[in-house]
């Protein structure tokens, strides 16, 4: 009898299929008649599934009025899942199991979290959990000081619960129609909900080293240029959203100077893959929503629950630029220079996920007939895993769901990772001669 040949999957492939295979179950428990009120089509299972998932945020059907309570749990456990990475529960399993993580396992869970090496995976990963559920916990309570009073005890504690995981996880799918447009002035929405999906967007490993080093000065390079860079693109988005938006009467213009700030500042640091919105998308000026955009693409930081091609990835690429113009052929930052291999790492990462981007608008202004502007914001939001939209989603073809769910699932998982599932690696050591060849 022949031995029967087994299929050895490396860990892209993988995370790619764990991924496809929760997708799948997060589909057909939608689907039940149980999870929605009437019916609800197969390709919008998958969208929503998909979106929770990959905890973007899209939707296109009204989540708030379209799912029970029970269909609501499901999105809320998917983007839990999706957020903190379905290959980290895992691991949780293992360990309260008592079973031993072998090295495959942490090769998985290295290339879910983005890790650069295997010391301190499974550390890492209990940190993960603990501070998330931990802030979680604290941020449902003062969202409940909220909407209980509003919407009674269950209710209230129900949309405490459901908006705190959904927004430190980035998700963004809130369960009103127009999201949190109606707490556009409110303070303690606004500041719990950003605060979730900026610590979020951060990186787990950027929040341990804090809590480890407690120093700005004894901070990695990696977390300095994610807090540095996260401030300095907030206070600049929300200073251009402020500006342009200033006398537009569909969304900054009628607010108090109060509500202004605060609308200008939710829309700015929201982009960074949150998703949830306090003024109407679909009635900012272009240049607003062309600056957004720009912010979905750039996204959150490497090993956060957020997506795009993350901002330490554009940082790197913009270090090198100014490197190249000041004649300098290292790129160094903070008397640390910066590995010419991560640079192309950050160089290939941008390529792929325009490629990918450029493919799917092209698709897209073929098949759906809506402007090419709405068109190219809902691509970007899907990349981002954002879930941002100029109110589009829903009237997409069939074929336009279906493009928008494959970028939401590049989008979460990252192009390179699912470029290294599909391709062979190339083993081939042999080095050739140098010759330079004319550019620019």
């Amino acid at each position: 009898m022949k031995d029967r040949k087994v299929i050895k999957l490396n860990p892209s492939q993988l995370l790619v299929l764990v991924f496809v295979v929760s997708i799948i179950i997060g589909t057909l428990l939608l689907k039940l008649p149980v999870s929605t009120y009437g019916s609800l089509k197969w390709v919008d299972a998958l969208f929503m599934a998909t979106s929770a998932m990959t905890v973007t945020g899209l939707a296109t059907v009204d989540p708030g009025s379209s799912f029970t309570v029970f269909g609501q749990f499901i999105i809320i456990v998917l983007i839990q899942v999706g957020g903190l990475g379905i290959m980290s529960f895992a691991v949780l399993i293992f360990m309260m199991l008592g079973k031993k993580i072998g090295m495959k396992e942490r090769l998985v869970i290295q290339n879910a979290l983005n890790q650069t090496s295997l010391g301190g995976i499974v550390k890492l990963v209990k940190y993960l959990f603990i501070f998330s559920f931990s802030i979680e916990m604290i941020a449902m309570i003062f969202l409940a000081i909220r909407w209980v009073p509003e919407f009674g005890i269950s209710k209230g504690m129900f949309y405490s619960f459901f908006h705190s995981i959904s927004a430190f996880n980035n998700a963004g799918i809130a369960l009103w129609p127009d999201n949190l447009v109606q707490y556009v002035g409110d303070p303690l929405v606004n500041l719990v909900i950003s605060f979730l999906f900026i610590i979020g967007g951060i990186g787990f490993t950027v929040l341990v080293d804090i809590w480890h080093k407690r120093s700005f000065k004894k901070l990695s390079l990696h977390t300095k240029l994610m807090l540095v860079g996260t401030l300095m693109i907030n206070v600049i988005a929300m200073i251009f959203i402020f500006c342009v938006e200033y006398s537009n009467p569909s969304t900054l213009g009628h607010l108090t100077l109060g509500d202004k700030l605060w609308g200008a500042y939710f829309q700015a640091v929201s982009p960074r893959t949150a998703g949830f919105n306090t003024l109407d998308i679909g009635s900012l000026h272009d240049a607003t929503l062309f600056f957004t955009v720009i912010l979905m693409f750039i996204g959150a930081g490497s090993g956060s629950t957020g997506g795009g091609i993350k901002l330490t990835t554009a940082l790197v690429i913009g270090l090198a630029t100014i490197s190249f113009l000041r004649g300098k052929s290292e790129i160094v930052i903070s008397k640390r220079t910066i590995n010419a291999a991560t640079l192309l790492k950050a160089l290939a990462i941008t390529m792929v996920s325009i490629l990918f981007i450029v493919t799917a608008i092209v698709i897209l202004n073929l098949t759906e007939k809506a402007s090419f502007i709405d068109l190219m914001f809902e691509v970007f939001s899907a990349f981002g895993t954002v879930g941002l939209s100029t109110g589009i989603t829903g009237s997409l073809s069939i074929t336009g769901k279906q493009i928008i769910i494959f970028i939401m699932f590049l989008g979460k998982l990252g192009p390179l990772t699912l470029m290294f599932s599909l391709a062979r690696q190339s083993r081939e050591k042999v080095r050739y001669p140098q010759e330079d060849i004319f550019t620019g």
